[in-house]
């Protein structure tokens, strides 16, 4: 058996179906994530059998029938009329990749990185213990990666201290400020951030590196179709207003 076919619940004689869940789940969008549980699909389960419920109820009570039912139906078949047709319509501009390169040479200011540095620190509860570690890295009584071993409280001890190559902004304000002030090799602190107190060493200054095409690709594409469906967009809305001539004359 399909698995999207495997029925969950019988309410009045219809099924309910895993697919249910599953389509129930996407329209839920990010919300979904709080139900990925077997306790959050249970009560989602719960919440399709009581709308089941209510649903036959309102069909015995011939609630379609109702003049103010029909009404609402009418407005929002109207809605999804015309949501679907912009979306489908809409779906048939393209880019072509042509535009995209044209776009990357045409720009090179917007594809320059930032600068970035590579670092290393130790993290430690109290300052009194960084001053005494950063004397004896000083004095050549034990090497930075060593110190970092052995009394670092960040993960990162393990690796020597090792932080890898990071950007501006992407650390606390304190340690961000510290390291784009350094020159690589020096080793400054201690610095405090809400963490504790760090060591720094300052392993490298990389400069700003520019950023190639394939990299800016997908977010060039995603860019110019924004801006050649809202040129679609409104330019089928001008034809229509031909086809089909709007009076504001008693709007007010």
């Amino acid at each position: 058996m399909n698995q999207q076919n495997k029925v969950l619940a019988v309410v009045g004689g219809h099924a309910i179906t895993e697919e249910d869940i599953q389509m129930t789940l996407m329209n839920l969008g990010q919300r979904a994530q709080q139900y990925n549980s077997p306790q959050g699909r249970k009560a989602l389960l719960e919440q399709i059998v009581n709308k089941e419920l209510m649903l036959q109820d309102a069909r015995k009570n011939l609630m379609e029938h109702d003049a103010e039912f029909k009404k609402e139906l009418e407005a929002v078949k109207k809605d999804l009329l015309a949501n679907f047709y912009i979306e489908k319509f809409l779906r048939d501009v393209k880019v072509p990749e042509s535009e995209l390169q044209k776009y990357y040479d045409e720009n090179p200011d917007k594809f320059q990185g930032n600068e970035t540095v590579s670092a290393s620190h130790i993290l430690v509860d109290k300052e009194e213990t960084a001053l005494e570690l950063l004397e004896k890295i000083q004095n050549g009584e034990i090497s930075f990666e060593d110190a970092a071993k052995t009394s670092s409280t960040c993960p990162s001890g393990q690796k020597g201290g090792d932080l890898g190559e990071f950007g501006h902004g992407m650390m606390v304000k304190e340690f961000d400020e510290a390291c784009f002030a350094m020159e690589p090799g020096e080793l400054r602190g201690p610095i405090k951030t809400q963490f504790g107190y760090h060591l720094i060493r300052l392993d490298k200054k990389n400069p700003p590196r520019t950023i190639s095409f394939s990299e800016a690709k997908d977010e060039i594409y995603r860019m110019l179709l924004s801006q050649a469906q809202q040129k679609a967009y409104q330019s089928k809305i001008n034809q229509l207003r031909i086809l089909y001539p709007v009076d504001y004359s008693s709007a007010l």
